[in-house]
């Protein structure tokens, strides 16, 4: 198991930017894909963003695709998601997941094991 801990939400403007980061405690972190996903008020979790252990390989919802970029520093035992040109349907509670079974394409919820409690993002147009 692994414990998830997620950081640099806030509040910003239309248009700009923002790094969340995602620590992680636990041995089997650089065994595991690790996700973003992200929830509104009112909706259902949808998948952000996923990156394999190695870093290697990376798939984003197409909503996200050319603003933001997945992570993963396996020596700090972090992942990120830098977040640029937000918008205001970004807004929405951020999750970091992580899965032994989980691929860099897998975006359905079931398929990640471990979460964090999530980190706000308000953007205001």
């Amino acid at each position: 198991q692994v414990q998830l801990v997620e950081s640099g939400g806030g509040l910003v403007q239309a248009g700009g930017s923002l790094r969340l980061s995602c620590a992680a405690s636990g041995r089997t972190f650089r065994s595991y894909t690790m996700g973003w996903f992200r929830q509104a008020p009112g909706k259902e979790r949808e998948f952000v963003a996923a990156i394999s252990w190695s870093g290697g390989s990376t798939y984003y919802a197409d909503s996200v695709k050319g603003r933001f970029t997945i992570s993963r520093d396996n020596a700090k035992n972090t992942v990120y998601l830098q977040m640029n040109s937000l918008n205001p349907e970004d807004t929405a509670v951020y999750y970091c997941a992580g899965g032994s079974r989980a691929s860099s394409r897998s975006v359905m919820v079931r398929m990640y094991d471990d979460w964090g409690k999530g980190t706000q993002v308000t953007v205001s147009s």
